[in-house]
């Protein structure tokens, strides 16, 4: 891992998490996996969820990541930490804490989600992808599931066969959406 990874994730340094993105993309891509790897590990800490320096930490890291992996376009080198990243986040609250406030948790699935998602035309991506994306439908995170269900639907456009195993989870998540609507409506 580059050393300023492994000093900014290591030591959980928030004072040079920012230097981070002055270094090339390149220079950083052969570390991508590793330090989301690691950010696993950080995010899984029973502390975390209260640590507000290792959620910033967290959080500026997997912006630096994300963006070096749109820029040297190497989603698919690092698809599969990527997802497990994606996927540890299930195994903690996502639901808003208060008004419009999500969870240490949420904020990393939905950063994560558009990186990934936004390849949507890549099947390799997807198939990784989808699995984990439709269990986010059933998390109690409106937004989140709102997001997801955008994305899903461009996965469809191109790579339908994908989607195919996981349509009851999909429709019910729908009609599930369409029945909160109506009893926001009613309040």
């Amino acid at each position: 891992m580059h050393h300023l990874f492994r000093m900014v994730l290591g030591q959980k340094d928030l004072s040079r998490a920012g230097d981070l993105f002055s270094l090339d993309d390149s220079e950083i891509e052969d570390s991508l996996t590793e330090a989301l790897e690691q950010i696993k590990i950080i995010s899984s800490s029973s502390d975390y969820q209260t640590n507000n320096n290792d959620q910033a930490v967290v959080e500026i890291c997997i912006t630096r990541i994300t963006t070096a992996i749109r820029e040297t376009e190497s989603i698919e080198k690092h698809a599969k930490a990527l997802v497990g990243l994606w996927d540890s986040c299930l195994e903690h609250n996502l639901r808003p804490s208060g008004k419009d406030e999500d969870t240490p948790h949420a904020k990393i699935a939905s950063d994560i989600m558009s990186c990934i998602l936004q390849n949507y035309n890549r099947p390799p991506v997807m198939a990784l992808a989808i699995p984990i994306a439709v269990k986010f439908l059933h998390r109690g995170n409106k937004e989140l599931c709102r997001n997801m269900s955008n994305y899903l639907s461009l996965a469809a456009i191109t790579k339908a066969d994908l989607l195919a195993d996981h349509t009851e989870v999909i429709v019910k998540s729908i009609l599930q959406a369409l029945d909160d609507d109506d009893d926001d409506d009613d309040d």
